[in-house]
């Protein structure tokens, strides 16, 4: 991508975070997002055709860099050497969403949530199915246990927020393992 484009993009994204955190999604006009961001309606336009269509792609963005297949080494932590095994990603998941803590906590207490949540949900869903094998559990369909942990994590997620975020991501992640244990023989759970 352009520099030119990339940069205008991370201006949009930082005036909507800035705005989600100090309002509700729905009180949030494009106008404020374009004020905020210091651009044109029509540069604002051409990156994003509404406001839920912002809101989408800042999530990817989110997404994509959180659930990459290769886990590198960032200020705040590196999971640059680690197996890759599924405790790795999910700590590595949980550092990234408390390194933006004021930005998730506002997306995920407005009505913007919900959009959030299900696209999180969603990325969660590709990422189990990539370590549940079918003979895990085999009297139990693999889309319901993918189904399952990624509602889970989500709900994690979200008490965490609630929370304050004041557990370490390695504590909410062994939280979370330590509460499915009953099916820690999927995939590298164990």
């Amino acid at each position: 991508m352009d520099r030119r484009i990339q940069k205008t993009r991370e201006s949009i994204f930082t005036a909507f975070s800035k705005l989600l955190a100090q309002k509700g999604y729905s009180k949030i006009t494009v106008q404020e997002i374009i004020d905020e961001a210091n651009i044109g309606r029509s540069t604002f336009y051409s990156h994003f055709e509404t406001k839920d269509d912002l809101l989408k792609a800042l999530c990817s963005d989110i997404f994509d860099h959180i659930f990459s297949k290769d886990l590198i080494s960032e200020i705040t932590h590196d999971f640059s050497s680690t197996n890759n095994d599924l405790e790795s990603k999910i700590t590595h998941i949980l550092y990234h969403l408390k390194d933006s803590k004021r930005d998730i906590k506002g997306i995920i207490t407005f009505e913007s949530g919900e959009l959030f949540l299900s696209i999180f949900k969603m990325y969660l869903g590709q990422l189990f199915a990539g370590f549940i094998t079918t003979n895990s559990l085999p009297e139990i369909p693999k889309d319901y246990l993918v189904n399952h942990m990624a509602g889970s994590f989500v709900e994690t997620v979200k008490w965490w927020a609630k929370k304050d975020m004041i557990q370490s991501p390695e504590e909410l992640t062994r939280y979370f393992f330590t509460v499915t244990s009953s099916i820690k023989n999927i995939g590298s759970f164990g």
